[in-house]
């Protein structure tokens, strides 16, 4: 008898991975101030490396303008450097004790790679729900084979796991989608 919280086991799996994608996506630059641009940046402060978002208010007072406001003043700098020194292309001001970073419009060169990324991106989750799809038949065999799973049962336990996989693959591809769309627009 193949349980219940075997099917449970297999679609939380695939319900992380489409949630590590979605903060993956949530990192990218889309022409707009967004304080996920900028939270998870490493800023090595204090002896060691930590997140932006620990070290500091980070707010969007206009549609293309982020400001960070540390807690601290003298972590200021180090934030400054990170945020120059990142691969996001930015230019951070520093203004008194806050740190303006104007986002620039995204080139149409720059839209293309992004776009060719995020597709990227979404095969890479793609193939990570095929593994945990993969994963899940193969020990729905093994339970067939053990006597513990009948050979029908073990049938429609796959066919459960293939919608299980079918709607995984249609939320990543939504939001790749829905990222790309976002990226194109002007």
């Amino acid at each position: 008898m193949i349980q219940e919280s075997f099917f449970k086991d297999c679609g939380a799996s695939m319900d992380k991975v489409c949630d590590v994608f979605q903060t993956d996506l949530s990192g990218f630059r889309t022409g707009r101030a967004s304080t996920k641009i900028l939270e998870d940046l490493p800023v090595d402060a204090y002896g060691s490396t930590m997140r932006m978002k620990e070290l500091g208010s980070i707010s969007v007072p206009e549609p293309n303008l982020l400001v960070v406001q540390p807690w601290d003043r003298s972590v200021t700098q180090a934030i400054e450097k990170s945020i120059r020194t990142s691969d996001l292309n930015l230019s951070p001001v520093v203004e008194g004790g806050l740190i303006r970073v104007r986002i620039p419009p995204l080139s149409e060169e720059r839209r293309k790679e992004l776009s060719k990324v995020i597709s990227k991106k979404g095969e890479e989750a793609r193939v990570s729900i095929r593994a945990v799809r993969h994963e899940a038949v193969n020990e729905a065999q093994e339970m067939r084979k053990k006597g513990e799973a009948a050979e029908d049962e073990e049938k429609r336990a796959k066919d459960r796991i293939q919608k299980l996989t079918d709607a995984a693959i249609r939320k990543i591809d939504d939001a790749t989608n829905k990222k790309i769309e976002e990226i194109q627009k002007v």
